[in-house]
C-alpha cells in the first residue's frame, strides 16, 4: 500500500498539485513509491496539465530517510537511489511545466526535489533551503550534482555545496535560486497561478526543449528515459 499522505490532487485550470503531508517529507521506499504513482498518473493526463509539487507545515521535504536508509533500507541503497535520481528527472524533463510551492525547509534531497521544478517559490517568513552534505559527511551523487547543476547558477551552488549555508527567500531568488517568494498563505496559489498560466505549453515540444538544455543530467537521472 502507497503513503496514504502523498497524493496528486486536481486543482483546476488543468493544475495538478503533488502534495506531500508527513512532518518532514522524506525519502524511503514507501514515499518514493508514492511520488512515482502521483506522476504515473500526471503523466497520464491528455492535453493541458501543469504540475505544483510542495509540502506542509513547516517541511517542504528534509530528504533522504536516513534512519530507513541504515536500517531497513539498507540492502536497496543502490536500487533506492536510482529511484531518486529518477524522481529529479522526471520532473527536471517533465514535458509539462512544474512548480514547486516551497512551504518551509528543502533540505539536502528536499532542495533537489524543489531545485528541479521550472518555477520555485519560496515561503517568505519561515524556512530554509540548505544542501548540508558537507556537515554531514554524505559526498553527493553524480545524479544530486547533476540534479542541482542544471537549475543552481555554478557560482552559487559552489557556495551552497562547499559551506552548508542556508538560504532563505530573499537570498533565494537574488541568488537565482528561486523565481519568487510569498507569504505563508500565499506560496502555493503563486505557484499555482503560474502553473496555470502554463499549463498549455505541455506536449512533446516543451519536453523536448528541456532534454535539450540539459542533455549530460538527462544521461545521469534518466539513462534509459
Amino acid at each position: 500500500m502507497l503513503w496514504p499522505m502523498i497524493e496528486l490532487r486536481e486543482a483546476g485550470d488543468h493544475v495538478y498539485v503533488l502534495a506531500m503531508d508527513n512532518d518532514e517529507n522524506r525519502f524511503n521506499a514507501e514515499s518514493m513509491a508514492a511520488l512515482h504513482s502521483c506522476l504515473d498518473d500526471f503523466d497520464g493526463v491528455d492535453g493541458s496539465r501543469a504540475l505544483v509539487t510542495t509540502g506542509t507545515g513547516k517541511f517542504f521535504s528534509n530528504g533522504l530517510d536516513l534512519d530507513w536508509l541504515m536500517s531497513d533500507g539498507a540492502d536497496s541503497g543502490p536500487e533506492f537511489m536510482t529511484e531518486v535520481h529518477r524522481l529529479f528527472g522526471r520532473i527536471l524533463f517533465n514535458d509539462a511545466p512544474t512548480a514547486a510551492a516551497i512551504n518551509g525547509h528543502a533540505f539536502a534531497g528536499g532542495a533537489m526535489l524543489a531545485t528541479v521544478h521550472d518555477f520555485r517559490v519560496m515561503r517568505s517568513d519561515r524556512g530554509y533551503f540548505c544542501i548540508p552534505e558537507v556537515d554531514l559527511g554524505l559526498p553527493l551523487t553524480d545524479g544530486m550534482t547533476a540534479a542541482l547543476q542544471s537549475r543552481i547558477p555554478a557560482s552559487t551552488l559552489h557556495e551552497a555545496v562547499v559551506t552548508g549555508k542556508r538560504w532563505g527567500a530573499e537570498d533565494m531568488v537574488s541568488a537565482g535560486m528561486a523565481e519568487a517568494r510569498a507569504d505563508e498563505a500565499e506560496v502555493l496559489a503563486t505557484a499555482t497561478q503560474w502553473a496555470a498560466s502554463q499549463a498549455h505549453h505541455a506536449g512533446d515540444t516543451l519536453g523536448t526543449m528541456k532534454r535539450g538544455l540539459y542533455p549530460s543530467a538527462h544521461a545521469t537521472l534518466l539513462p534509459t528515459g
